[in-house]
């Protein structure tokens, strides 16, 4: 069952993203008056299809693994002359490059929709990044990090959450020198500089762990007692639990914080786990059976599909406005470009390890864990994986959109087009190099 629900959600993210990315192909298209023929969600054979007014047929085929837009092109099909200027071939080499980076931007251009729904509705909510535990003789010890600090920056880049902290220490993998940590003491305003000393850090590692690898844990705060939120349809739902609810005692046991509860909850899946709760200033006995749930490991667990928040001193939460929310989704969607691009660096020059490539079933897998962990979460994946798909399409292989911008800006600069045997060439070369980076990815997935 886990298995066809991660497939499903790996389709539906990969018809939206598919379907959007040919959609901005479509629309330029038409715009720059080229006839467009067909435009397909999937290959092979078609399922569903229907006509325009324009004579366009849009279909729905039956390997749902891609789309494409089929336009009238003297190089794959015979033109009848009173339709040569509709031919994609025949427009200008301005019009050819606006067609090809029309569906990356198209791409980008979602993700900045998915980070600002994410933002405007749910707003950013992390936990701050408190040093926690450290190993003994570790770099960030050696350095001079003591347990409940506040990390208040890396490398001179503002950390107000945990996420923060891990971009800024991706940043550094595979690198020597130094991480500048500005740490503060709780309840103190003063700040200064920590130097943590690396040398080839993490270079090549498969999964790497940036805080393990420096040695240090970042503290995790409590649960608190009262539900911040219960999941529709989850086992606390059908128990009765409820929003504002104040966990009192569970199994006999008086509760000091939420974690004792989660603890209870997590052992005994498919059990009766008896908690008593504060409602309205009315104490209440509510018996709730964990869903029964599965690790990676094998290993059973119970889940009750509530929301118990950390203490306000480490929640951090920001709420934002209609603008405010574009401002910081556009500004998501170039950081996530440059992480990108990063990887791309980090893994031609072996700072970081293939194998944390990932293939279509890596990312499938992706789409079924964050499809569970909640809507907001699968959003997150979707905005992220379209700047992937936007970027990577724009990058110069002949058979990607960024290879068609390339041969368009030649021809445009020589005023001549690339002799169409090149042309061939370079697609070929380009479709071995994309399958070869599959088949090494999709390697990785499976036994790496």
């Amino acid at each position: 069952m886990d298995l066809l629900t991660t497939i499903i959600w790996f389709l539906i993210a990969l018809v939206v993203l598919v379907a959007v990315h040919e959609y901005g192909h479509f629309l330029v298209a038409r715009l720059c008056g080229v006839k467009v023929l067909r435009f397909s969600i999937g290959f092979g054979n078609r399922m569903v299809s229907w006509y325009d007014k324009h004579g366009t047929e849009f279909a729905i085929s039956t390997i749902p693994l891609g789309g494409y837009v089929k336009m009238l092109d003297e190089r794959e099909m015979d033109v009848e002359p009173e339709e040569r200027h509709l031919s994609f071939n025949a427009q200008p080499p301005w019009k050819r490059i606006a067609i090809a980076a029309a569906g990356p931007i198209a791409n980008l251009l979602l993700a900045i929709v998915f980070f600002w729904v994410i933002l405007f509705f749910r707003g950013s909510w992390d936990i701050a990044p408190i040093v926690g535990k450290l190993e003994e003789d570790s770099l960030a010890a050696r350095a001079g990090l003591v347990q409940g600090q506040e990390i208040v920056a890396v490398d001179n880049r503002p950390t107000p959450s945990r996420i923060d902290v891990y971009l800024a220490l991706f940043k550094r993998l595979g690198e020597s020198g130094d991480i500048v940590f500005t740490l503060k003491y709780p309840d103190s305003e003063l700040e200064y500089d920590s130097n943590v000393r690396i040398d080839n850090w993490l270079r090549g590692q498969k999964d790497p762990d940036v805080f393990g690898g420096l040695g240090l844990t970042l503290q995790m705060p409590m649960a608190g007692r009262v539900i911040s939120k219960v999941e529709a349809d989850s086992a606390a739902d059908k128990a009765g639990f409820k929003a504002d609810d104040e966990l009192l005692e569970v199994n006999g046991e008086q509760l000091d914080n939420g974690e004792q509860w989660k603890k209870q909850i997590y052992q005994n899946p498919g059990e009766e786990v008896v908690t008593w709760v504060r409602r309205d200033g009315r104490d209440h006995k509510l018996v709730i059976v964990p869903e029964e749930r599965v690790t990676e490991q094998g290993e059973a667990y119970g889940f009750a599909g509530v929301y118990l928040p950390a203490p306000p001193d480490m929640a951090r939460l920001k709420e934002y406005g209609f603008f405010e929310a574009i401002r910081s989704a556009t500004d998501d969607m170039w950081e996530t470009i440059d992480m990108v691009f990063l990887s791309i660096k980090k893994l031609i020059v072996k700072e970081i390890s293939l194998n944390n490539l990932s293939g279509p079933i890596g990312i499938a897998k992706v789409a079924g864990d964050s499809a569970k962990a909640g809507i907001w979460a699968f959003f997150g994946f979707l905005a992220t994986l379209s700047v992937y798909l936007g970027v990577l399409n724009l990058l110069p292989i002949p058979v990607l959109d960024g290879g068609h911008i390339v041969y368009s800006v030649i021809e445009w600069v020589k005023g001549s087009p690339i002799p169409e045997k090149i042309q061939l060439l370079g697609v070929q070369a380009g479709m071995a190099m994309l399958l070869c980076l599959v088949v090494v990815a999709s390697f990785y997935d499976i036994f790496g």
